[in-house]
């Protein structure tokens, strides 16, 4: 499975951007979809993730504000994310897990198939 991120971009703090997650080789309807971030200097943590089954899961720090989900006749999943802060400046990368379990995986390790990443900066 391939994965490409677009949507990434410069806004200003409190505004909004969508991030795509385009997949081929495979249909994301199979696969448990996951969002993580890096900031320089820091870990790459789960942002968001939906399952294979339709379970989700967010971050504390973007709850009510970002929201994933999936188009599947366009093989694309997406991020929503509004009232952007600062500190959610990173590179977003897409990512897929083939496993269909019914945990909620938020450790990158638990992931087989991942995008290139998209830059996202939020200026104050």
């Amino acid at each position: 499975v391939q994965l490409v991120e677009s949507g990434g971009g410069l806004v200003q703090a409190g505004g909004s951007l969508r991030l795509s997650c385009a997949a081929s080789g495979g249909t994301v309807s199979s696969y448990s979809m996951g969002w993580f971030r890096q900031a320089p200097g820091k870990e790459r943590d789960i942002v968001v993730y939906t399952s294979w089954s339709g379970v989700k899961y967010y971050a504390d720090s973007v709850k009510g504000r970002f929201t994933i989900s999936r188009d599947n006749a366009k093989n694309t999943v997406y991020l929503q994310m509004n009232s952007l802060k600062v500190e959610d400046t990173a590179v977003y990368y897409c990512a897929a897990r083939a496993a269909r379990d019914y945990g909620i995986a938020t450790t990158l390790y638990e992931y087989d198939y991942w995008g290139q990443g998209t830059q996202v900066t939020v200026s104050s």
